[in-house]
């Protein structure tokens, strides 16, 4: 018998969030900003969030013009759609 070709599906995260990156930028911006312990894995988390759900509206506005690459003018609409949802107008 061969030996199995297969990947392991466990693999292990090699790295953390970057929480000294963090909260070094946080106190160069903002040296009055007091953030609890884990305040910076939640912004860290909302970046993440916030990436993939214009990763998946700009591939949904990418399929709309028939186009099988993201172009910056996806991400572009992708990011307008966004920041008017977020003001609280629905845009479709």
């Amino acid at each position: 018998m061969a030996p199995s070709t297969t990947v392991s599906q466990r693999k292990k995260i090699k790295r953390k969030a970057p929480r000294g990156f963090l909260k070094r930028v946080f106190k160069r911006q903002k040296p009055h900003l007091r953030l609890e312990t884990s305040g910076d894995l939640l912004v860290h988390l909302n970046c993440l969030l916030f990436v993939q759900r214009l990763a998946e509206e700009s591939r949904m506005s990418a399929f709309e013009n028939k186009c099988g690459v993201i172009k910056k003018e996806h991400v572009q609409a992708a990011a307008k759609r966004e920041r008017g949802r977020k003001r609280g107008r629905q845009r479709i």
